[in-house]
């Protein structure tokens, strides 16, 4: 049984706000192109596909895309947008679900922080393996992922502000012995209240990430400090690393 947090379905109809920054062309395109190139014309698989802000997209770059995604309110907005036959969804964990192809695809992705949706060590490290299984030879796993941002938390503070805008606050608190942490989100509501929401993840570093894909047979290929390829850096507060199945 996953600890996921399961998003609901006034949750599901509130992701694909369009004033959300993650939900704009700018943002989703050079996603979308990035894996892509990494896909190398085979079929990509989507952990937590979501209501496809990324799976569309790409799928409209020529990808074929197949989806595992754990909320059905997520996947009943992804309908409004495409059918089941142009982007299949397995409704399920995304650590131990199978999607037809198992074997087959050139990439297996999760991007946007969502393998700390996997609130345990154990669950991470299935959710490589489980990765690994239905990639082809040769083909890849993509992460996108935060840095823990530790370094930024002032002492004698559990919380770092990572949003503070008219619209939204946002902290994130940590609790540094179990890698568990809480983002705080304060959103503001047109008649100017602020709705409350909590999201629980697992924070994990790139190098324990390398050691889960090592479990699962793949090695490290490629780790950036964004969707640009530019240079990970000790100041980076994100990365996108690709491992590789071996031939």
């Amino acid at each position: 049984m996953t600890s996921s947090d399961l998003w609901t379905r006034e949750t599901a109809e509130r992701y694909d706000d369009p004033d959300d920054w993650v939900n704009s062309p700018e943002v989703t395109g050079p996603v979308a192109r990035f894996l892509a190139e990494v896909a190398d014309g085979g079929p990509a698989l989507e952990l937590a596909i979501g209501t496809g802000r990324i799976g569309v997209p790409l799928r409209e770059l020529g990808v074929p895309v197949t989806g595992i995604e754990l909320s059905q309110p997520m996947v009943d907005v992804l309908r409004r947008k495409v059918t089941e036959d142009e982007i299949p969804v397995v409704v399920g964990d995304m650590a131990a679900a199978e999607a037809p192809g198992v074997g087959t695809y050139s990439l297996v992705y999760l991007v946007f922080n969502t393998i700390g949706n996997l609130r345990t060590q154990d669950e991470q490290v299935a959710g490589f393996a489980n990765a690994a299984r239905h990639l082809a030879p040769g083909g890849r796993f993509l992460i996108e992922v935060g840095v823990p941002g530790l370094r930024r938390l002032p002492p004698g503070s559990p919380a770092i502000p990572f949003d503070v805008s008219p619209g939204h606050l946002g902290f994130d608190t940590y609790d540094l012995v179990t890698q568990q942490a809480i983002s705080h989100h304060y959103t503001r509501e047109p008649d100017g209240r602020y709705r409350y929401g909590q999201h629980n993840f697992r924070f994990v570093w790139p190098s324990e990430l390398d050691l889960m894909a090592r479990l699962a047979g793949m090695s490290l290929e490629a780790r950036y400090a964004g969707w640009d390829r530019s240079e990970l850096t000790s100041e980076s507060t994100s990365h996108v690393s690709v491992w590789r199945k071996p031939e």
